[in-house]
């Protein structure tokens, strides 16, 4: 070969080679950028099938507050147990607050739920005057609230949030029932010496239709009962409220030897029964507790003769703290619940409180 034509070959080789590099080294770069890409992809991917596949709303790790206006009453441990064991179910933990009767400490805990984002409120407030600003307050941090036992409401008693509670209107109609079949039984129409005591909350909505039903039923079925002998004694809801009230009422009242009392929570008909107690008149008298949660202590403690507690209208604390958990959940599921759910109750004795409460007469 002449040298020219070598030195061509040789160009013409190298010239090749350069090209095969230059291919080899475009293809490395896309095949490197292409598996970049993919494995991005794919990490944009499982990232949103993780997304898809997270909890709804109604499940995880979220803080359900429950704010009781006593929460050191026998009925608001119940109510905060049943509520604490339904928010457990959906996966969520449960803080329990007890307000102590003041309009401070409420709106204090609501100001820390909602500091510690919670995922939506079940409560029971002191003063019902205070309902808007806990309802502004909740809805501007935007968490659920609902209601339980005492309704959420503006001036003019409309509700402003979800309610959950007895049926206080039919449940006192039972009471008045119960307390005029014992009249009758017990020959007391037309006695001078016999009056009867409604304990009332006149500042408590949810309160105020116990007591007009227990008197609208008694006088119904007793028409001829004397209703000048039929009294009232307003206190706040709470045991030694109710014992001072009912004794002030015994105690301007000595001329009623046997009494009849009812009233608008069991922890004020209690008070009541150490009132007649402290008075030496329980063993004639008749007292119907609104309840039950005391009442079968009184029972299962001192016998069906031992106490003036003749009987109670039980309703169970779990199906109210379990039923404001299942309404506050459709609000966070961005469902409408009804405004209004009503628990109903049955008159217990000490012959079949067992039998009907179950667990709760323990």
């Amino acid at each position: 070969m002449k040298k020219s034509h070598f030195k061509k070959a040789m160009a013409l080789g190298l010239a090749m080679a350069m090209v095969g590099a230059l291919s080899a080294c475009s293809v490395e770069g896309e095949s490197s950028g292409t598996k970049a890409q993919e494995t991005e992809t794919k990490a944009q991917e499982t990232k949103k099938e993780e997304s898809s596949a997270a909890p709804a709303a109604s499940s995880g790790s979220g803080v359900i507050y429950g704010i009781y206006k006593a929460g050191d009453q026998t009925w608001f441990i119940d109510e905060g147990d049943a509520a604490k064991a339904a928010v457990e179910k959906n996966g969520d933990t449960f803080t329990y607050v007890d307000a102590k009767m003041s309009p401070e400490e409420y709106l204090k805990a609501i100001d820390n739920a909602i500091a510690n984002n919670a995922k939506g409120i079940v409560t029971c407030i002191p003063d019902q005057t205070m309902s808007q600003a806990a309802v502004d307050k909740a809805k501007e941090a935007g968490i659920p609230i609902v209601a339980a036992d005492d309704a959420l409401q503006d001036t003019s008693g409309n509700k402003i949030a979800p309610w959950v509670g007895i049926n206080a209107y039919v449940i006192g109609q039972a009471n008045g029932k119960w307390i005029a079949e014992y009249v009758k039984n017990n020959d007391l129409l037309g006695k001078d010496d016999v009056g009867m005591l409604i304990m009332t909350m006149d500042t408590v909505s949810s309160c105020v239709p116990r007591a007009e039903g227990e008197i609208a039923q008694f006088t119904a079925d007793c028409p001829e009962f004397d209703q000048s002998k039929i009294y009232k004694a307003d206190y706040d809801g709470t045991t030694d409220k109710g014992n001072t009230a009912a004794a002030s009422v015994i105690t301007a009242h000595p001329e009623v030897k046997t009494w009849l009392i009812t009233g608008a929570n069991e922890e004020g008909t209690i008070g009541a029964c150490r009132a007649l107690e402290s008075a030496g008149l329980d063993k004639d008298a008749c007292v119907v507790g609104l309840g039950g949660y005391m009442a079968k202590d009184e029972w299962n403690n001192k016998g069906a003769d031992g106490t003036c507690m003749k009987a109670a209208a039980y309703f169970s604390a779990q199906s109210v703290g379990e039923g404001s958990v299942n309404v506050l959940y459709q609000l966070i599921n961005g469902q409408t619940p009804d405004m209004e759910t009503a628990v109903d109750a049955v008159i217990v004795t000490p012959d079949n409180y067992k039998e009907v409460m179950g667990k709760d007469a323990e």
